[in-house]
């Protein structure tokens, strides 16, 4: 349902892709944090720990649906059926990501209508003039 273009600014063939690009992005961002965390390399096998209460593609849809609908995040945590403080977190990780997308990426383009994402100003022009 969230995943629908009106939601994310993103069409659902942009929106695989744009998480097949920041998966990588994401998993060395985890695995840095975690590492600072633990003050060195891991001691248990990779899929041990903690596992998170929202996947990746999740939190990009989270992330995409609070920037461009600037539903609050108890409303999006209540969907998710999650903390607000888990949506909080989620929308924190995967925004200098989609901010960081480089100009020629595939979904560069597509996330350029996205607040927060590069063309922030271009959308918000394109929206007030209805274009």
């Amino acid at each position: 349902m969230l995943s629908h273009p009106a939601f994310t600014g993103v069409s659902r063939a942009h929106l695989g892709s744009l998480i097949e690009e920041l998966a990588g992005p994401w998993q060395a961002q985890r695995e840095s944090a975690v590492h600072q965390r633990r003050g060195g390399k891991r001691h248990r096998a990779s899929e041990a720990g903690r596992k998170h209460e929202l996947v990746l593609t999740d939190r990009v849809l989270v992330a995409l649906v609070h920037l461009r609908t600037q539903l609050p995040h108890p409303a999006l945590a209540e969907l998710y059926r999650v903390g607000r403080s888990t949506v909080t977190e989620a929308i924190g990780e995967i925004r200098p990501l989609l901010a960081g997308l480089e100009e020629g990426s595939a979904d560069f383009g597509a996330v350029q209508g996205v607040p927060g994402g590069r063309s922030s100003g271009r959308w918000r022009r394109r929206a007030a003039y209805g274009g």
